[in-house]
């Protein structure tokens, strides 16, 4: 279906209907006539620009002009309801693809030690290999789509490689051994070679098709942010988080307790089924769900400038003679590089960011403790709640509640300094004091652990198996939960409003790849650590028995670097304080660029037209 330009081709076709409409007095004085080719020829040019199988658009002649201007409003509701369906449709598909992803994340630990038979410091390193790949793969996949096979084919394979990685994990957790016995009275079941290859297949074929999915369906530049100010914009990625952690928080509470309690193995159809549904709604829709975010500048272009301003670095030093401001001005054709001067001047406003994405690693291995550390712990306590077995996973819905409070208080906070004409806290201290929050959550797990050991151990069964865990309620662990679910609700919005707000609108895109590319980074330096502190301690920082090991060694190690990371970026965050400083120094040719583009900020379509209308502010959050 063609998405159309009402409001432009309404005052074209006013404009034409004015030129060709006669003297009021009753003569032809100042009448203006288009030449009769034109039409034809817009016609012709609109007729072959219309792909196969669309709708095709006339335009519309002199003697038509008036009916079809007339038939305009009718279509206009139609279009609402259109837009509806897109935002509808894309909720549907976000929904189904944070289904696959926490049904496959949020007990991977207990599949991987009770089914697999893997040590805790294992079972952790795959588990944070496979988020970090997820969160890793829809930058790769976006790029590859753009620049290769095309988005709808890309699409399409994803959700394939999508639904085989998730078929592999209900083979590899299907009993075999209680049902697969031949009339020899043999019995049939995987080899523990087989079953890993298995495993490991379909975590890989779902990371491809969860990243897919994520890039080409919910990119974050295809939302209409430009022109937006730095409240609206803090407003906006509140709420689009806020969604997101809803959303966690009726899958962690569904998916956890299935799995653990009510069916064990067949827990893993959770996500094939999830697949299936994600797959008709594809289908249902898939022009309006697959839309193209605005073009810009390119990961492959932003490396080369480095690339390039090495290799010219080197030449000078040999050969070449004369100085520049920054050794990035080496790229710059002027300079003998092979990139445009505006080029080079929006990548140096984006290696301004990076002290930020670097700081952002160590951060983001501390959140990631929540499917690690803090879960093996919460697994070695008691979850019985009278006569109720808590699943796991349940306690992260713990650390999501502060983000689902706190982001409105933020914006009634917000508001009201606004209303007042006070100033408001910069993103950049609020990130300061999220990082804080983490180190502190870090510090009070180990304290956790040590509070923990102190009570006498009793039998649990998890998953079919029973395990000596401590009498500790698991509510004891809440405080760590909490304070790094606030450290998520200060610093993930902050930093999408440094990333987006301080570089220029078309490498914007750009900005938040490279803060995704640091969040995956983050996810496996979480893995890194952990395999270092098992084998520098020689397994006691991350034991296998928790009763018998120190755990509490590995947070304070954590929570010792989590706080010389947070006064690093104390010490530096006067770069981010007064971003309408920032904005103003940007580029000139980028910022005149900038206006002349304003008119293009709608969400566009993949293979249709351009669409020029407004959304509203529910719109662009959704």
């Amino acid at each position: 279906m063609v998405a159309v330009d009402l409001q432009r081709l309404s005052e074209e076709g006013l404009c034409y209907q004015q030129l060709h409409r006669p003297s009021v007095e009753g003569g032809v004085k100042h009448q203006l006539r288009r030449p009769s080719v034109e039409p034809e020829r817009r016609h012709q040019s609109r007729q072959h620009s219309v792909p196969a199988g669309h709708h095709e658009l006339r335009w519309p002649t002199t003697a038509r002009h008036t009916s079809s201007s007339k038939g305009m409003p009718q279509n206009r509701p139609q279009q609402t309801r259109k837009k509806l369906q897109v935002i509808i449709c894309v909720l549907i598909v976000e929904l189904f693809e944070r289904f696959t992803f926490f049904g496959i994340v949020c007990n991977m630990i207990l599949f991987c030690t009770v089914k697999l038979g893997y040590d805790y410091y294992q079972a952790a390193t795959v588990n944070l290999c496979f988020v970090g790949a997820s969160t890793l793969t829809p930058v790769l996949v976006g790029w590859f789509a753009e620049t290769c096979l095309g988005r709808t084919k890309v699409l399409y394979l994803c959700a394939l490689l999508h639904l085989f990685g998730t078929a592999m994990l209900p083979v590899v957790a299907f009993p075999f051994e209680d049902f697969y016995i031949d009339t020899h009275n043999m019995l049939h079941q995987l080899e523990p070679h087989e079953q890993q290859t298995l495993f490991y297949t379909g975590l890989l074929a779902a990371a491809l098709g969860i990243g897919g999915i994520r890039a080409i369906l919910c990119p974050m530049g295809a939302y209409n942010l430009q022109g937006y100010d730095q409240h609206q914009l803090l407003s906006f990625f509140n709420w689009f988080y806020w969604l997101v952690n809803l959303n966690s928080t009726v899958v962690f509470l569904g998916i956890a307790y299935i799995q653990q309690s009510v069916a064990n193995n067949l827990g893993f159809l959770i996500p094939f089924m999830s697949v299936l549904l994600m797959i008709i709604a594809i289908h249902m829709v898939r022009n309006n769900l697959t839309f193209r975010p605005k073009k810009g500048g390119s990961l492959l272009n932003t490396l080369g400038v480095f690339l390039n301003s090495l290799k010219m670095c080197c030449l000078h030093y040999r050969h070449l003679s004369g100085d520049v401001a920054s050794w990035l001005d080496r790229a710059k054709e002027n300079n003998g590089g092979r990139y445009s001067e505006t080029h080079v001047e929006n990548v140096k406003v984006l290696v301004r960011l990076f002290p930020l994405y670097g700081l952002q690693l160590l951060y983001r291995a501390c959140v990631t403790q929540i499917p690690s550390g803090y879960y093996i712990q919460t697994m070695n306590s008691n979850l019985h709640l009278n006569s109720f077995l808590l699943p796991i996973a349940a306690m992260n819905v713990i650390s999501i509640l502060p983000l689902l409070l706190l982001a409105p208080l933020m914006e009634c906070v917000t508001s009201c300094c606004l209303s007042m004409e006070k100033s408001t806290f910069s993103p950049a201290r609020v990130i300061t004091l999220g990082h804080a929050c983490a180190a502190l959550s870090v510090l009070v797990a180990g304290l956790s652990e040590v509070h923990r050991k102190g009570f006498p151990l009793k039998d649990q069964a998890l998953s079919g198996k029973v395990l000596q865990v401590s009498s500790m309620a698991c509510f004891h662990l809440a405080p760590q939960y909490i304070l790094l679910g606030l450290a998520e609700a200060l610093v993930t919005p902050a930093c999408s409003l440094i990333s987006f707000h301080l570089t220029p609108s078309h490498i914007r895109g750009i900005s938040l790849h490279f803060l995704t590319l640091s969040y995956g980074g983050g996810c496996f330096l979480g893995a890194l650590l952990t395999q270092l502190v098992y084998l520098l301690s020689g397994g006691n920082f991350y034991p296998n028995t928790l009763h018998e090991g120190n755990l509490e060694h590995f947070f304070f190690f954590l929570a010792t670097l989590m706080a010389i990371n947070t006064l690093v970026f104390w010490r530096i965050s006067y770069r981010y304080l007064d971003l309408s400083v920032v904005q103003s120094r940007a580029v000139g040719n980028s910022l005149l660029a900038e206006k002349l583009l304003q008119y293009k900020t709608c969400l566009r379509f993949y293979d249709t037209m351009e669409c020029s209308y407004r959304k509203t502010s529910l719109e662009t959050i959704l």
